[in-house]
């Protein structure tokens, strides 16, 4: 009888763990932070090293936060569900705060405005977004995009892609006729490589938030002061001005 009791006891010792792991380890001195670093300027590799806005902004939140940052690379598509099951205490990797995901994750404060734009081959016969319709289209699988194109234009003939940089390769060979993205990585792309094209007007405006989990509300709140802190004292515009120079 004494047995029985203690693996019971045992049993949901291991339960209790299991469940609160995720909990336990953002109240520890390291935060889990997953990304997709394929999305510069937002978030990259560089050299081997990972790097960008989001990168150094969620290391300033950390180190605000008396905190180190261990990161977990994956795929966009798997950041929401990775969160919710617990693999890591927080997802950041130009997130849009949405009503569709907040009903599953929390989000910090926006902590920078973004949005969707058309891109196109320099030169191209698409002069503005509704030429979108009747065209092929690429997308990558798991954004905002793709929701978004297919609402706004269904007569779209949508190409998902599993990463970023695809969608560029795609339109630049001409295996696809446009492509919608975020704004950052879209500008980005026209600063670092020649012959795409930003269609006026933007799409969407959007901001970005941190996406964390429902049941860390004092994580989400110790996000959010540092975030308010970094705000405060000048960083985060330093960090906008160094990442954005030409303001977009």
């Amino acid at each position: 009888m004494n047995f029985r009791r203690q693996l019971l006891l045992a049993t949901l010792a291991l339960s209790s763990f299991a469940g609160l792991h995720g909990a336990a380890s953002a109240q520890s001195d390291v935060l889990h932070v997953a990304t997709d670093a394929t999305f510069p300027p937002m978030e990259y590799v560089d050299n081997g090293k990972r790097t960008g806005f989001d990168v150094e902004l969620v290391e300033a939140v950390a180190a605000a936060m008396g905190k180190k940052v261990e990161w977990v690379d994956i795929d966009f598509k798997g950041l929401i569900p990775g969160l919710i099951s617990k693999r890591f205490d927080m997802a950041v990797s130009a997130i849009y705060i949405t009503d569709e995901r907040k009903k599953v994750v929390d989000f910090s404060e926006p902590y920078f405005a973004g949005g969707l734009v058309t891109m196109v081959k320099a030169g191209s016969a698409m002069k503005a977004p509704i030429d979108l319709n009747g065209k092929k289209v690429s997308v990558q699988v798991g954004t905002k995009s793709v929701a978004f194109v297919k609402q706004a234009f269904p007569q779209v003939q949508l190409v998902e892609v599993e990463k970023n940089q695809e969608m560029f390769n795609l339109v630049d060979i001409g295996r696809a006729d446009a492509l919608v993205t975020g704004k950052p990585a879209a500008f980005q792309y026209m600063r670092t490589r020649p012959g795409l094209q930003v269609l006026e007007p933007q799409l969407t405006t959007e901001e970005y938030g941190m996406a964390l989990r429902k049941d860390t509300p004092e994580l989400t709140r110790a996000v959010n002061a540092a975030l308010a802190k970094l705000k405060a004292d000048g960083s985060h515009a330093r960090l906008v001005a160094k990442w954005f120079p030409a303001g977009k």
